[in-house]
């Protein structure tokens, strides 16, 4: 599991752009086409934010697993990818990985509950996009004016108005 000083100083700067690909075809529930995209990007990423697109890219299999009806893939899967995805913090790079984590819970607790013989009525409605920011860019609520991310502090210039990235669950309502 990544541990809280690594996941803070690897959620400043931008997502990878194979990564926002990977999320945009996780969201068209086009699984194996998300893992494709999110594995360039944890491949050619260098720092530790490649293991937080590891953990979406295996929510990725485990959910093509659950569409393909092998339940033992799916919980395989999902048990490996929990020590990619914890640890982070609840907004990263714009990603929303707080959503994500608690969204791949309910999944597989329904996943659980029809077990092996009743997986094939799973309703794929449970599962939920991936959300993120990609600009990382936010307009100030108080004044309008252009906000300003810095350590996860994120200020109006203008105002002073100022809040900490992980109340960024405003802006993905």
């Amino acid at each position: 599991m990544p541990n809280e000083s690594r996941a803070s100083e690897s959620c400043d700067g931008l997502i990878h752009p194979k990564a926002i690909e990977g999320m945009h075809f996780f969201n068209e529930g086009k699984f194996f086409d998300a893992h494709e995209e999110l594995e360039t990007a944890w491949r050619e990423e260098t720092d530790d934010i490649r293991d937080l697109y590891r953990g979406i890219l295996q929510i990725a299999v485990t959910y093509l697993h659950i569409t393909r009806n092998n339940y033992d893939g799916a919980v395989k899967v999902y048990a490996r990818s929990l020590k990619w995805i914890h640890g982070w913090r609840d907004v990263c790079r714009g990603i929303h990985v707080k959503g994500l984590r608690e969204d791949a819970e309910r999944v597989m607790k329904e996943v659980e509950r029809l077990g092996r013989e009743r997986l094939g009525e799973f309703d794929t409605s449970l599962f939920k996009p991936v959300q993120w920011n990609e600009k990382r860019t936010w307009a100030c609520d108080r004044c309008g004016s252009l906000m300003v991310e810095k350590n996860c502090k994120v200020t109006c210039p203008n105002c002073g108005n100022r809040f900490d990235c992980s109340d960024l669950n405003l802006y993905f309502d």
